[in-house]
């Protein structure tokens, strides 16, 4: 499968849930297109890549994204991690489930921002390493704002 990386119209307005995805956990955020923000949701806990999807499903409920976006682990060279393959049947797992767009979004580097982000708070060490993926789902959806936001703007032509 392979993923659009953004919306046909990056003008629309619409919610989004993203995902840190990895095998033991996958950290979630939720934000809005029209503000470009994103907050960190929770991290769910995964075995072998597979969320709970009951749980899943109540998140989707809670929230009501338009859409969803699976961070894509690539390695930090831009080569195909062995993650990537994993990450993209979980999009295609959560686009089937909930009928609903998935999106990608190279995630390199967002859990070493999300780290920097938790140390510049003064986080206690026991929460920075159960905060990671959902701050790192945060950063991911953010950029992904920012990138829709920059393409938009640009003239057409």
């Amino acid at each position: 499968m392979t993923l659009n990386l953004f919306p046909d119209d990056p003008s629309s307005h619409f919610s989004a849930l993203a995902f840190d995805f990895g095998a033991q956990r996958i950290g979630v955020a939720f934000g809005q297109s029209i503000s470009g923000t994103a907050s960190a949701v929770r991290v769910l806990k995964a075995q072998d890549g597979q969320p709970r999807w009951n749980e899943m499903a109540q998140l989707v409920e809670q929230w009501k994204p338009d859409v969803f976006l699976v961070g894509l682990p690539y390695n930090i060279d831009g080569s195909v991690s062995e993650l990537l393959g994993r990450a993209e049947r979980f999009a295609q797992r959560l686009q089937e489930r909930f009928e609903k767009p998935c999106y990608g979004m190279d995630e390199r580097l967002s859990s070493r921002e999300a780290i920097e982000r938790l140390a510049e708070a003064n986080t206690a060490m026991t929460v920075k390493k159960t905060a990671i993926d959902h701050i790192a789902a945060q950063i991911i959806l953010e950029n992904w704002f920012n990138e829709i936001r920059s393409k938009s703007s640009r003239p057409i032509g």
